[in-house]
């Protein structure tokens, strides 16, 4: 039991506080440092092929879900007992000192930092009554010779209770900033969406699929996860359609900024002619109750015309990852069925699939000894090209198994189930004949542009404004606690009589500061003035300062 004593005295001091904070600091980095799970899977995935040695030791030290990770959440557990267990008995503590009489003087004030003595002309009563209207905003206790350690009247005053209340508003503060990002975290939800729009440009295909996205169930976004308390079911329902995407950038190709305009409703059965309008830019959502829109990204989708040789065409439409954020070159893949009647046997069919894995440009640039390598000279869709690999065989189409849209399965490529055919460089309207094997004979493949997209984000936290509230109780809590001072005051009056009769008072006046003396000295010498009555503005100075 002494044991168990001695550790929760340990756990619930201010220095152990201070020192899990500290911990948490430490423990943010990989966080800030590392790719995570919880925001892209794809780039820990990367990040784990491009370093096979310290990325498997980083997994296994859970580095890749640092905020959700064994020793994160054990730091953060520990910090609220300390900090709760830190401000409860200290509340108790201020609380009664805040309600018990400011402490009698000591028998020498002479021994005191700050000490001056006088005489007033004036009776003590009428000395005391002064006294303790100079110090109307203090808090003040009389205490009589009887309780006087030196025998005469005395006065006690102190200021600056609220630096310690502050104090511990601020812990509160933490705790309760704490406690809402947690709650926020595990009721909140956040997926994207990518909606191919219009754009702008000359170049761009228009765009025939639909640019609507409703917020009405988790398998409508193309990313989402969510927190342990949302089960899926309580998406805000609203409803909106991306009008267009907008950029513009200088000449150097450095972004100025990105538009979106957007119709929206939070009535999915509304008609569209009464959907309101709006847009989004970055940093600048879209907000339907406690929902926000984000216009977080962009890209382009090329399409591209298969005509196989009996008459049949295929068109896809499929959006790019960027692989170039500067010049917007974006690398990705389309899979291809061929028709039925060309294959009745299903299998026959699956052997005889289309891929086309490449890179699109939204301003070409050719480089290279050949000038066929492609390469994007500018981010906004002015002279588009791309450049692909048509591999012909079994693309993974039709098997139920999930597959990268960016990249190919290098699998099926490896085992030579999808073959490489021929390298094709299109700019819009072009064609190329591409021969498959096929006995029918070759296929025509035609680049018909592109278009652009956006990417959108729907996040909601219903504990964001809380979160805010109680960071903005904290900011402040500590700015108060820095600014205010703590110090105490002494006045004993002694009562004397001089030679012609007259009575006379004999003050000793004391200050001490209880944390800083910084400003202390000048506020002391004024009080010092109204006292004893040398100070000819008696008022003004005691009109400001904290509680």
């Amino acid at each position: 039991m002494q044991m168990l004593k001695k550790a929760w005295h340990w756990l619930t001091s201010m220095r152990t506080a201070l020192i899990l904070l500290f911990l948490l600091a430490l423990a943010a980095i990989p966080g800030a440092l590392l790719p995570q799970r919880q925001v892209s899977a794809s780039l820990v995935d990367d990040y784990l092929k491009a370093n096979p040695t310290m990325g498997p030791i980083y997994d296994r030290l859970q580095f890749f879900d640092a905020f959700s990770s064994t020793w994160f959440v054990a730091i953060v557990v520990l910090l609220m007992i300390s900090l709760v267990g830190c401000i409860i008995p200290r509340s108790v503590d201020h609380w009664r000192a805040y309600r018990a009489k400011p402490t009698r003087a000591p028998k020498f004030l002479s021994r005191m930092p700050l000490h001056e003595s006088g005489v007033v002309a004036a009776p003590v009563d009428q000395v005391s009554a002064n006294t303790q209207k100079a110090l109307r905003r203090w808090h003040t206790a009389v205490y009589e010779p009887g309780e006087d350690r030196a025998g005469a009247l005395s006065i006690s005053a102190e200021r600056g209770y609220s630096r310690e209340l502050m104090n511990l508003l601020f812990h509160v503060g933490i705790v309760g900033m704490i406690v809402t990002f947690a709650l926020g975290r595990m009721a909140f939800y956040e997926g994207q969406a990518i909606v191919v729009t219009n754009s702008e440009s000359e170049h761009a295909v228009p765009v025939q699929n639909s640019r609507e996205f409703c917020n009405t169930s988790p398998s409508n976004f193309d990313v989402f996860r969510a927190g342990s308390l949302f089960d899926g079911t309580g998406l805000t329902p609203f409803c909106f359609e991306s009008q267009n995407f907008r950029s513009d950038y200088l000449p150097n190709g450095q972004a100025l900024g990105f538009w979106s305009d957007v119709t929206y409703t939070d009535d999915v059965t509304a008609p569209k002619e009464t959907w309101e309008k709006a847009t989004l830019q970055v940093n600048h959502p879209l907000r339907i109750g406690q929902d926000r829109v984000y216009l977080q990204g962009h890209g382009f989708a090329p399409q591209i015309t298969v005509t196989w040789p009996n008459g049949e065409s295929r068109t896809q439409m499929v959006q790019f990852r960027p692989t170039d954020l500067q010049t917007f070159l974006s690398s990705g893949v389309m899979r291809f069925d061929p028709p039925a009647g060309m294959y009745p046997d299903l299998m026959e069919r699956r052997q005889n699939q289309l891929a086309f894995e490449g890179v699109f440009a939204p301003t070409a640039q050719w480089t290279g000894p050949n000038q066929d390598m492609l390469q994007s000279a500018f981010p906004s869709m002015e002279d588009p090209a791309m450049a692909v690999e048509v591999y012909v065989g079994d693309a993974g189409l039709d098997t139920g198994r999930p597959q990268n849209i960016f990249v190919l399965d290098q699998s099926l490529i490896a085992s030579g189930q999808l073959q490489k055919t021929q390298r094709l460089t299109l700019e819009p309207g072009e064609e190329a004949r591409v021969d498959v094997g096929d006995p029918a004979g070759p296929i025509t493949v035609r680049f018909d542009g592109a278009a652009e997209f956006a990417n959108y984000q729907i996040s909601r936290d219903p504990f964001q404004r809380w979160a805010l509230v109680t960071t903005m109780i904290m900011l402040a809590a500590l700015a108060a606690s820095l600014t205010i001072k703590r110090r105490r005051v002494w006045v004993r009056l002694h009562p004397e009589t001089t030679a012609a009769g007259e009575a006379v008072t004999r003050v000793e006046i004391a200050g001490l500061a209880r944390t800083d003396r910084a400003g202390w000295g000048s506020e002391f010498e004024e009080l010092v003035g109204v006292i004893l009555g040398t100070h000819d503005e008696s008022e003004e100075e005691f009109e400001e300062g904290d509680l």
